[in-house]
């Protein structure tokens, strides 16, 4: 178990520097440099208060001390300073990431417990009519976007019904139902994945075993077939970190809310390169942070995955 958890840590911070890199020779590939770009539409802004700044944030460096100065600073907890503001990235994040944070993890509690009820509904229920009805209904969520549902719902129930505000109010309804619109959208493909997934399981010949003990259709699902199922749902929602992300960027937008939706609208209006580059980081580390917890929670389902990885063969057994 140590050398599989130090193998998933070491392709971690491979991912994160790996993407602090590709951030890097990105903006390397702007036109001129940060404080350049961000001074652009400055008409009070000369020579000299650009080379001053330049100098202050360290872009009047050659490209391989900024590499690495910029590499240390990260490694240290600093990711620079704001050039609207002259805040630190941390702290202007710091600030609002709160928000984001209740909205993307709710939203994703949300999504896995629709997920779940929804393959539980489909397999559990004896109705062949309700059965097709239910297995469509992820199809369907997938395909309304999430700014369109939210731009409905706020028309409805704060419009014509009156019954939530604009404007964030802190009811249950001002996060609830962004939560909703948010989480509609990130469970569909985690439970067609289940689904798929589960009917796989289903054919396999325990299940029958199960079945002629006497075992109830419930039990089988939530003790056994569920257990077996849950891997590539697990898989797929880490992946869906990113569209969880991206989501509530647009929901906070819709909703007036405040949170890293709106620093992303500010920073990239007024071309603040550090804090996009610093918001790009963090969306990156949350993403390798939460497909960390699922490759560490897959042994936990399956302990072959250990022994697969000891022999140096991880996908062997995951294929």
């Amino acid at each position: 178990m140590g050398l599989y958890v130090a193998r998933r840590l070491g392709q971690a911070l491979l991912v994160i520097w790996l993407a602090y890199t590709l951030v890097f020779l990105a903006v390397q590939l702007l036109p001129s440099d940060p404080v350049t770009i961000f001074l652009s539409t400055d008409a009070a802004a000369d020579q000299a208060t650009v080379d001053a700044m330049k100098a202050q944030y360290g872009y009047d460096q050659p490209l391989l001390v900024q590499y690495f100065s910029q590499l240390g600073q990260l490694l240290r907890g600093d990711v620079g300073y704001s050039l609207a503001s002259g805040q630190s990235v941390a702290t202007r994040i710091g600030a609002v990431a709160g928000s984001t944070l209740a909205l993307a993890s709710s939203a994703f509690v949300a999504a896995v417990v629709l997920a779940v009820a929804l393959v539980a509904a489909a397999v559990l229920t004896r109705s062949n009519l309700l059965k097709r009805l239910i297995t469509n209904l992820p199809p369907l969520f997938a395909a309304v976007p999430v700014f369109w549902l939210g731009l409905v719902l706020l028309q409805l129930l704060s419009i014509q019904l009156g019954v939530m505000s604009l404007f964030p109010d802190g009811s249950f309804a001002s996060l609830a139902v962004p939560v909703l619109v948010l989480a509609l959208y990130v469970s569909a493909p985690m439970a067609q994945v289940l689904l798929k997934s589960i009917t796989h399981v289903y054919e396999q010949p325990f299940i029958d075993v199960l079945r002629a003990k006497g075992a109830s259709p419930a039990w089988i699902f939530y003790r056994h077939a569920l257990k077996n199922a849950a891997g590539p749902a697990m898989t797929i929602a880490g992946i869906t970190v990113g569209t969880l992300l991206a989501g509530s960027v647009i929901t906070e937008t819709v909703f007036a809310r405040s949170g890293l939706g709106s620093v992303v609208l500010q920073a990239v209006t007024v071309q603040d390169v550090p804090l996009v580059q610093g918001l790009v980081l963090l969306t990156a580390s949350a993403f390798v942070a939460v497909n960390l917890i699922v490759d560490l929670l897959y042994p936990l389902l399956d302990p072959r995955i250990l022994k697969s990885s000891a022999a140096g063969s991880p996908r062997a057994l995951t294929a």
